[in-house]
C-alpha cells in the first residue's frame, strides 16, 4: 500500500492557490503564482517543451515531487480546467482518480496517465489511488475544495507549499473553511530560494 498522502500546490502571500473563475486560470495573476515553475528543466521535460531549462533546488523538489508520485486524486472542477488546458500527453504519466458525480469510463492518455472517474466519495477514490500507487505516495492534486475535504477527513499526512510573492485579493483560498479544531501541523522543512519558499508541513490530529 502507498506510503504518505500528500498535497503540493503554489500558494499566494496571501493564501490563495487559484483565481474563483476558471476562465482566468491562464489569466495574469496566475501565471505570476506559477513563475517559478515554469523555466525549470523537470517543468520543460515533462510537458514535452524543448531542451534546457534551469537546474537547483527548485528544480530538484518539482522532479522529488513527480518521482515520489504512484498516483493523484482530484476534484471534477480541476479535471474540467485541465481537460482543456493540458497537452494530449497529460503531465501525470500514472492513474489518476476523479472525485465526481458524473459517470464515465476511463480516459486513457498518451505517456502512462488514465483518468478514472470515481462515483462514491472521497474515500473511494482515495482506496482506489493507494492501491494503484503500490508502494509509491498518492498526491491529491486539487482544487482547493477537495484538498480541503480531505484534510478535514484526516487523511492528509503531508503537504507542501511553494509561497509566491503574488498577492490575489480573492480567488480560491487554500484553507478557507479548514477545521482547524481537529488539525495540527509540524513543520518538517523550509527553504527559500529566489522565486518562492517551499514550506513543508506533516499534519496530525489534535
Amino acid at each position: 500500500m502507498a506510503g504518505t498522502v500528500f498535497f503540493s500546490v503554489s500558494m499566494s502571500l496571501d493564501g490563495f492557490i487559484a483565481p474563483q473563475s476558471l476562465d482566468d486560470l491562464m489569466g495574469r495573476q496566475w501565471v505570476e503564482l506559477q513563475r517559478w515553475a515554469f523555466p525549470l528543466r523537470f517543468f520543460r521535460e515533462n510537458l514535452k517543451l524543448g531542451e534546457g531549462g534551469e537546474e537547483g533546488r527548485d528544480n530538484d523538489l518539482a522532479r522529488e515531487t513527480f518521482e515520489r508520485t504512484g498516483a493523484s486524486v482530484m476534484g471534477k472542477r480541476m479535471f474540467d480546467a485541465g481537460e482543456r488546458m493540458w497537452p494530449e500527453e497529460a503531465p501525470f504519466h500514472t492513474p489518476v482518480f476523479v472525485v465526481t458525480h458524473q459517470k464515465r469510463g476511463p480516459w486513457e492518455r498518451p505517456g502512462g496517465t488514465t483518468f478514472h472517474f470515481v462515483n462514491d466519495g472521497i474515500e473511494a477514490a482515495l482506496d482506489q489511488a493507494r492501491e494503484a500507487a503500490g508502494d509509491r505516495d498518492v498526491r491529491i492534486a486539487g482544487g482547493g475544495a477537495t484538498i480541503l475535504q480531505y484534510l478535514n477527513a484526516g487523511l492528509i499526512d503531508e503537504f507542501s507549499i511553494a509561497l509566491a510573492p503574488v498577492l490575489f485579493g480573492s480567488g480560491v483560498r487554500l484553507f478557507e473553511g479548514v477545521d482547524a479544531a481537529r488539525v495540527a501541523l509540524e513543520p518538517i522543512r523550509a527553504e527559500p530560494s529566489p522565486r518562492v519558499t517551499h514550506l513543508t508541513y506533516a499534519v496530525r490530529q489534535r
